[in-house]
């Protein structure tokens, strides 16, 4: 039982408050940070600080009773009081909430590392709030830790679960892995809500010491483990929006189709030259085509021609207001979530074949071996003479028969040659492995396959790229005394030193080698991709090596694009689908019209905004991708897998399946054969009684245990 003296009822309510009081504070820690190491008694304290009256000692008793209960300083078992080695008075700072799971969150702060908070000591906050915190020395892990002291701002009150009824109350448990506070509900507030319902609750009062949030039920989606159910939670719970506003459907739906004689006159004619389309077979937006030519000089002509959506969507238009707050269109297993309603995305705006579409282009002049003698950018107005699917393209390239054989031929060969000219400037050929499902018309998974990339991908994909550093390119050679032009660019920084030293440690127990000098960086990771591709541990590695590279974002700031080895990059080839390049094909008009470069300032907000929003798009497919790979794995319950361990943390073993490539996990509690705990310096597992290590990459034989649709999980077993 812990010792404490008895505290004196007035200091509890009070508290110290006058300015003798505040340097009574200051001097208690400057005395017990000064020895960290030692602990004192009341008595000590009183002696050290030369307090012999007893309204002193009320005082500085209330002092270290405040101190104490805001983790400023440790009372230990005794009643000693001792230093936590940082004056967390003086480190109140304001982050993000990042829970991991029930035990324990991060909480992310700007500029500075991401600090370790236990759950106890989040004072009621949840993911994404905003808060302060202070920070204290953890006893026990001898390490810097947070407290929550105050939620600044909530980042919702809303959450999808499904709702489990008693016979006098309810609690709503939610649906996210990252939110572990059951809802309470009372029997009027469930709004036509049945037992383990789907439904939106909104906490209308929050949660104070151990009691939960009370909240009332705002929308049924339906019953839980249905396809439309679940997806429709996912959807909630990443805020994505279920349909367009009317206004902005109205809007929309008052655009004309017509495009006049008098419009073409203002753009470059290119409807009389041979253009098409290569998209996947089952899209309905075609935002881009390719066009090609042979010059008389025997030079080709090739045109990259976009969707010129800005031409329709005018800046104050409740359609451009709508398509900025979403700033990307995110693509669900089962669905598309648009930027812009399908009056535009789906029609106006794509480039369908045998229609006349309006276009913003970058043409290119280029030789056989795809060196640019010429450039153009520009309004256009074109023909699309066909739609190839990509698997109709690939067929076209490997036969050397059907439509346009010789026209696809030859941008097959320009593009390789582009991407040769990339690789020997150091671009990086490290991709994740993508996962394509099979769905019946309820959704439900009947199979699932990784995308397998072709010549027809890499062929639209090298022009695409070719198109967006051109015209970064040429804006940021346009400057005015001496200033570079606002822009907006894809940036993608240097890796951390730090992360490609433990990259390399990785890969080595593998029998893999990677250079840590600078200049040798991509070309070793380009070795190692070729090495590493077609053997069992190809994804692990490949992810690892993901993890190590920085995250792409957009800025005004011209710092480059390293996985591309591009100077200067943007996102010019997708409007339809990504605000950033709306954004671009604006600037870029601007400055064609001669115009003066615009303040930096409103653009890099809308930078900041769009890099957000595609975060949040990333983790929906990521939770719906999740989903589709727990239901898929509903008919295996019970079956063997060979994996690969692809995570470890202190609560389990992550393992990717060899044959379906879905990741479960393997909880340490369920592991009886030792006492396992995880070793966070070596990140690994390790047996305390055998020694036995489980690493990332180490190849295993697991069971499903389980799958859990709620909670997106699968649950494995060692064998």
């Amino acid at each position: 039982m812990k010792k404490s003296r008895k505290k004196n009822k007035t200091t509890k309510s009070k508290g110290p408050k006058n300015a003798n009081l505040k340097l009574l504070k200051e001097s208690v820690l400057q005395f017990l940070n000064s020895t960290p190491q030692e602990s004192f008694s009341f008595k000590k304290i009183c002696q050290h600080l030369s307090v012999k009256k007893q309204k002193m000692k009320t005082e500085l008793g209330a002092v270290l009773d405040q101190l104490s209960e805001n983790q400023q300083i440790a009372q230990n078992r005794d009643g000693r009081y001792q230093s936590l080695g940082i004056e967390a008075s003086k480190n109140e700072l304001t982050g993000t909430v990042d829970f991991v799971n029930p035990a324990f969150a991060y909480i992310v702060l700007e500029d500075k590392d991401d600090i370790r908070i236990s759950a106890d000591k989040l004072n009621g906050a949840l993911h994404g709030d905003t808060v302060n915190i202070i920070l204290y020395k953890n006893p026990r892990r001898g390490k810097i830790e947070a407290k929550v002291v105050e939620i600044v701002k909530r980042k919702t009150n809303e959450f999808a679960g499904h709702i489990e009824i008693s016979k006098h109350f309810a609690f709503v448990v939610s649906n996210s892995r990252k939110m572990h506070t059951d809802i309470y509900v009372s029997p009027e507030d469930y709004n036509g809500a049945q037992n383990l319902d789907k439904v939106i609750v909104e906490v209308k009062e929050w949660a104070k010491n151990d009691n939960s949030p009370v909240g009332v039920v705002k929308k049924v989606l339906g019953k839980a483990g249905e396809n439309d159910t679940e997806i429709h939670a996912i959807m909630f719970e990443y805020g994505l929006p279920f349909e367009f506003p009317e206004k902005v459907e109205a809007e929309a739906n008052s655009i004309s189709d017509k495009i006049t004689s008098k419009e073409i006159s203002k753009r470059r004619d290119f409807r009389d030259t041979l253009t098409f389309t290569i998209d996947p077979e089952d899209a309905k937006d075609f935002d881009d085509a390719l066009s090609i030519k042979k010059l008389e000089n025997g030079f080709w002509e090739v045109g990259v021609h976009i969707a010129d959506v800005t031409h329709y969507v005018q800046p104050g238009s409740e359609i451009e207001k709508e398509g900025y707050k979403r700033a990307t269109s995110v693509y669900l297993v089962d669905r598309t979530i648009p930027m812009l309603p399908e009056r535009l995305s789906n029609g106006l705006c794509s480039l369908r074949p045998q229609e006349e579409k309006l276009t913003f282009s970058a043409v290119f002049t280029l030789d056989n071996e795809a060196n640019i003698k010429d450039e153009w950018f520009g309004r256009t107005a074109i023909y699309s003479d066909h739609r190839f699917s990509y698997e109709d393209a690939q067929q076209t390239l490997e036969t050397g028969e059907g439509k346009f054989a010789e026209e696809v031929g030859l941008l097959n060969n320009l593009a390789k040659k582009l991407k040769e000219k990339r690789f020997q400037n150091g671009a990086i050929a490290f991709e994740s492995v993508e996962l394509k499902f099979k769905l019946d018309e309820n959704g439900k998974p009947l199979g699932l396959f990784p995308k397998v990339r072709k010549d027809t991908h890499k062929l639209v994909e090298e022009f695409m790229l070719l198109a967006n550093k051109r015209v970064a390119e040429y804006v940021y050679n346009l400057k005015k005394e001496n200033k570079h032009n606002t822009m907006v660019y894809r940036v993608h920084e240097d890796p951390d030193p730090e992360k490609i030293l433990k990259l390399a440690e990785f890969v080595k127990r593998f029998g893999y080698k990677i250079s840590l000098e600078k200049n040798k960086l991509s070309g070793s990771l380009n070795s190692l991709s070729e090495e590493v591709e077609g053997r069992p541990e190809q994804n692990v590695v490949q992810s690892q090596a993901i993890r190590a590279m920085s995250k792409a974002r957009y800025t005004t700031t011209e710092i480059g694009h390293y996985g591309l080895a591009f100077k200067h990059y943007s996102h010019f080839t997708s409007p339809i689908r990504r605000y950033p390049d709306m954004m671009a094909h604006r600037l870029l008009q601007h400055y064609l019209d001669g115009n003066n470069s615009p303040d930096k300032a409103p653009y890099e907000e809308k930078c900041k905004h769009s890099s957000e929003r595609e975060k949040v798009a990333v983790e929906a497919e990521r939770a719906s991708i999740k989903y589709k790979q727990v239901e898929f794995m509903e008919q295996y319950l019970h079956k063997d897998f060979d994996g690969v361990i692809s995570g470890t943390t202190e609560w389990g073993i992550y393992v990717e399946l060899d044959e379906t490539k879905c990741e479960g996990m393997i909880r340490l509690a369920d592991m009886k054969d030792d006492f396992y705990s995880y070793d966070e310096k070596n990140q690994c597992v390790v047996g305390k009684r055998f020694n036995e290590k489980f690493m990332i990459g180490d190849k295993v034989r697991v069971r499903v245990k389980g799958t859990n649709l709620e909670k997106r999980t699968i649950d494995l077993e060692m064998k």
